[in-house]
């Protein structure tokens, strides 16, 4: 591995709470910095070193007050790892390790609804990173006494302890999301279309403890991935449900589609009668059918010819406040491909956009009328040739003084307007049920 510049490391034992100390160096940064976290292995970045901001045109690399430019060659993501390789060096063909986030609206580049100037993701190759597994944690940072005052923050540092609101939030927008599931089926009964995600914002009020929050979510939500971050005029704290793609050793490229969803409410037999339920109904089940085909498909475009396989079909995986049908899908990426091209394959997923993607997402732009952001795309961890994308669902956004959730549902030809909208506040209720408030100033006297 390798870092722009050089850096030295250092690993120590660390036995604490590892999501309260890296909930807490987030909490008390005043730098961008990405908390991402899978399995209770942790990494943590803070600092720019340098970003890459990528564009409908291509990719900015900003280094410095120097800024070079890597034009579009086959898709935006690929300039995007055409910039970070050019800092990785000899040694490291794939570049340095870097994180960041994708916008649903990367999936609108090629058309004209997306502006030249939007950026539309935005990725950071950091100062300072931890990392945080199995007892020990591994610090990065330029020289000695940086790895000293780092060692010293993880050490001390600690979130806000988590009391969380129960927030009555579910009820925003109700009427005008079942005329748009209305709208959605009309879409697809004439042929347009066999399914859309489509989704609707929930505003909170007040201020809340971003980093209270990501850790009273990430204690009792079940996540595939999970993340907090500040970057590129995004906050965000989710638990990621599923990826979107990942690649490892062996070049090996993965996706997990979710798709046909019931509540899970903490009863033994209610949450089994109500997985029979999900399996015997067939809106449900040929919803996940048609997703895991298209992933199949996508992973054929990039991948060795017959090296792509079901490893799991339609079992159920538990993510907090809901259970979901899953699928993992593999294949092993052609020699002209990378990890890059795997990620354009398979963004925007399935499981958040539609089928076919190009018609979804136009009636997503007609029917939801705002940009989703980072709703539906991802969160991206990258270390050379290896990749993990985690779809960006069941979070809470904040930006330019508004804070907000988002949740969807996938709408095919028997989908009922109310069932759909009971989804959205059954997975909404893995996020707004543990919104920590902000605590309030001090006043003095």
């Amino acid at each position: 591995m390798t870092s722009v510049g050089g850096a030295v490391e250092r690993r120590i034992q660390f036995d604490g709470d590892a999501l309260a100390a890296t909930a807490g160096l987030c909490a008390e940064s005043a730098d961008q910095h990405v908390l991402y976290e899978h399995g209770g292995a942790i990494r943590w970045a803070e600092g720019r070193q340098a970003e890459v901001q990528v564009r409908a045109t291509g990719a900015t690399l900003v280094r410095g007050a120097r800024r070079t430019e890597f034009p579009l060659r086959t898709h935006p993501l690929a300039a995007a790892g055409d910039a970070l390789r050019s800092l990785g060096g000899a040694e490291a063909p794939g570049g340095p390790r870097a994180c960041g986030w994708v916008s649903f609206e990367l999936s609108q580049a090629h058309r004209d609804a997306v502006a030249a100037e939007d950026v539309l993701a935005w990725f950071l190759v950091p100062e300072r990173e931890v990392v945080v597994d199995g007892g020990t944690a591994l610090l990065r940072a330029a020289d000695a006494a940086e790895l000293d005052r780092l060692e010293r923050r993880l050490r001390a540092a600690t979130a806000a302890e988590p009391v969380s609101a129960d927030a009555d939030l579910l009820e925003h927008g109700a009427e005008e999301y079942r005329a748009g599931v209305r709208d959605a089926v009309a879409e697809i009964r004439a042929g347009r279309l066999d399914k859309v995600i489509l989704s609707r914002p929930v505003p909170v009020p007040g201020e809340i403890d971003l980093a209270a929050t990501y850790l009273a979510g990430r204690r009792a939500n079940t996540p595939a991935r999970s993340f907090l971050l500040r970057l590129g005029g995004w906050e965000a704290a989710g638990y990621s449900p599923e990826i979107v793609a990942k690649v490892g050793p062996g070049r090996v490229v993965t996706t997990q589609p979710l798709a046909g969803t019931r509540a899970l409410a903490g009863d033994s037999e209610v949450d089994g009668a109500l997985r029979a339920e999900l399996y015997r109904d067939a809106k449900e089940v040929y919803e996940h059918a048609i997703s895991v085909r298209l992933a199949a498909q996508e992973l054929d475009g990039v991948c060795a010819p017959g090296s792509v396989r079901v490893a799991e079909f339609m079992h159920v995986a538990e993510r907090g406040s809901v259970q979901h049908l899953a699928s993992e899908l593999s294949g092993v990426l052609r020699a002209d491909a990378d990890a890059w091209d795997a990620l354009a394959a398979l963004f925007p997923a399935v499981t958040a956009s539609g089928i076919p993607k190009e018609p979804a997402g136009a009636l997503i732009r007609r029917l939801e009328r705002e940009e989703r952001g980072l709703y539906s795309g991802a969160v991206v961890a990258v270390d050379g040739d290896e990749l993990d994308a985690a779809l960006v669902l069941r979070s809470v956004y904040r930006k330019d003084g508004r804070t907000w959730l988002r949740a969807g549902a996938g709408v095919v030809a028997d989908s009922d307007p109310d069932r759909e909208l009971e989804e959205t506040r059954e997975k909404l209720r893995s996020v707004c049920r543990h919104l920590v408030p902000a605590a309030e100033p001090a006043v003095t006297p």
